[in-house]
């Protein structure tokens, strides 16, 4: 890792200046400053000049960079003397606050070495020369520094927690529970981020907020994601800027201060139904003529075993359309057999990731996670309408959906639609959400008249029976089409409602994108570390898998 520091003098008698530096440039000028850059062998000024009392941070950047021959993109990380991180948003009050001593890390794998390269110079040094030797350290150590950083971090946050009001009460519940209730852990959030602000100020650099972070999940291990990168990302994701811990920060500071800020955080997300993907498949793949005679043989052919092999020589055109913007909208209108034959959805997920994740969900929900959200939904509010829900997912509904179908309901309401952004958008409670997922239709009612109906939608569950409890058909409702589920079962449907949205490339609604994506990642295993998730995803997540241990 290359390290630069630089240094701010500004006592004038500390260094030797060349008489005709001064000359020029006066370190008591009001409207420019000389800074002194240290780098390796080499040590120069910069000069940064003051307008409308501030220092441009840009400038200074740029001008480091051109002195010591630099390429035009480096990346430079600044800390202030403190190990900080410094942004440009508030570089200038730094310097007007008489901050002397800057350090800069041109890596972008500057937070797991933090620790390190933080005791690797004395307190009292004003000028620091970092040798080359310290980039070369052994992959051991740097095991042993993450280690040492998390066994600090769980210190840290057992201490403040110790000593703080209602931490004993949080203790309390962990050791009974193995983990805490939303209003818990808002708790403990709230308690940590005004420690933080106390201690490291109202903008605590992103290691402080990573520290806290790794201190929660190394002082309370089940509230550990098992499958993200870390483990803590949903207390605080170093990544996006997003967390638990990130999200009160915020809070706190719009009350310290009127004036506005604005953290975007930058969605790298490149994983779910849209994310184009090698496919699975080993079929020989028709294109060109031949596959334009083959779609057109089977959407007039009456034999289904013809119908499927043809589908599945055509599997790769069919994705290529679906990933196209401009071609998309007409996939079902080019493969009208979807709408006839049911199980063409299952056969096009299984060539795109094969049987072990098509089957994942079937294998995994009844035996496991409708359990763990039908307890984690005694939690919740007790509404009427969850009152209900609880009722049917255990078996004693009379009326209502089956236990399926209200334990996926029930899931909704743990992972509630959130409103994005700062304007305030029209946000619809989980009940309201409920209809974007399933919705229920009488035997003998006219399918077509429904259809017609729909204002356009992402696709949901078509449930055709007596009534809720007792269905006869389901299907898939896809551009306002719908496609016969195989199934015989709702659970079995909603599998392949899951499944539609990677085959035919949609993205999931709004209102349902973080339940969606814990099906995805969770229980299906796709695109982990990939798909951008929000906290409470992470956070449910870990506390269902941590019951195994």
């Amino acid at each position: 890792m290359m390290v630069v520091y630089v240094i701010f003098p500004f006592l004038q008698d500390r260094f030797e200046i060349e008489q005709s530096v001064i000359g020029q440039w006066s370190v008591q000028e009001s409207e420019r400053m000389l800074v002194k850059v240290k780098y390796r062998s080499k040590q120069k000024y910069v000069k940064i000049t003051e307008s409308h009392g501030t220092y441009d941070y840009q400038q200074f950047h740029q001008a480091v960079v051109e002195k010591f021959g630099l390429p035009p993109d480096t990346e430079i990380i600044y800390k202030d003397s403190s190990g900080t991180e410094v942004d440009a948003d508030i570089f200038s009050e730094l310097l007007s606050k008489g901050e002397d001593l800057f350090s800069a890390y041109v890596n972008d794998d500057y937070e797991d070495m933090s620790v390190s390269s933080e005791a690797s110079y004395p307190s009292d040094a004003s000028t620091v020369i970092l040798d080359d030797s310290f980039c070369d350290t052994p992959s051991k150590k740097m095991k042993e520094d993450v280690q040492s950083q998390r066994e600090a971090a769980k210190i840290m946050v057992n201490e403040v927690l110790q000593r703080k009001p209602g931490g004993e009460k949080i203790f309390q519940e962990y050791h009974k529970t193995k983990s805490l209730t939303g209003a818990t852990r808002r708790q403990l959030v709230n308690i940590l981020v005004a420690d933080m602000v106390e201690v490291h100020g109202r903008i605590p650099s992103q290691a402080i907020r990573v520290k806290y972070a790794q201190g929660i999940v190394a002082l309370f291990p089940y509230l550990e994601d098992p499958l993200s990168k870390h483990g803590y990302e949903h207390f605080y994701d170093a990544a996006s800027g997003s967390g638990y811990i990130s999200w009160r920060l915020k809070t706190v500071q719009r009350s310290l201060s009127d004036q506005s800020r604005s953290c975007a955080a930058v969605d790298e997300s490149n994983g779910g139904p849209k994310a184009a993907r090698l496919t699975a498949t080993t079929v020989q793949q028709l294109t060109g003529q031949e596959c334009e005679e083959a779609i057109s043989m089977m959407n007039h052919s009456s034999d289904e075993a013809v119908v499927t092999e043809k589908m599945k020589a055509t599997f790769e055109h069919r994705q290529k359309l679906v990933h196209d913007p401009d071609m998309s909208v007409d996939v079902l209108d080019t493969f009208r057999r979807f709408l006839d034959i049911p199980g063409l959805i299952e056969q096009d997920f299984l060539m795109l990731f094969g049987e072990e994740t098509s089957g994942k969900f079937l294998a995994r929900w009844p035996t496991f996670f409708r359990p763990h959200i039908v307890e984690d939904g005694k939690g919740l509010v007790p509404t009427v309408h969850v009152e209900e829900l609880l009722s049917s997912a255990q078996g004693d509904g009379d009326g209502g959906w089956d236990r399926d179908i209200a334990s996926l309901c029930l899931l909704l309401h743990l992972i509630p639609p959130t409103s994005k952004g700062h304007r305030k958008a029209a946000k619809i409670s989980a009940l309201q959400a409920e209809d974007y997922l399933v919705r229920y239709l009488q035997v003998g009612a006219s399918m077509q008249i429904f259809l017609s109906s729909l204002e356009p939608s992402q696709p949901f569950m078509l449930c055709v029976g007596e009534q809720k409890n007792k269905i006869h058909k389901f299907y898939v409702i896809v551009d306002n089409k719908a496609i016969p589920c195989r199934a015989q079962t709702s659970v079995a449907a909603f599998d392949e409602l899951f499944k539609a949205h990677f085959v035919f490339g949609t993205s999931y609604c709004e209102a349902l994108d973080g339940f969606y994506s814990f099906i995805q990642t969770t229980i299906y295993n796709i695109d982990v570390g990939k798909t951008k998730e929000k906290p409470r995803v992470r956070e449910l997540r870990a506390r269902f898998l941590n019951v195994k241990k």
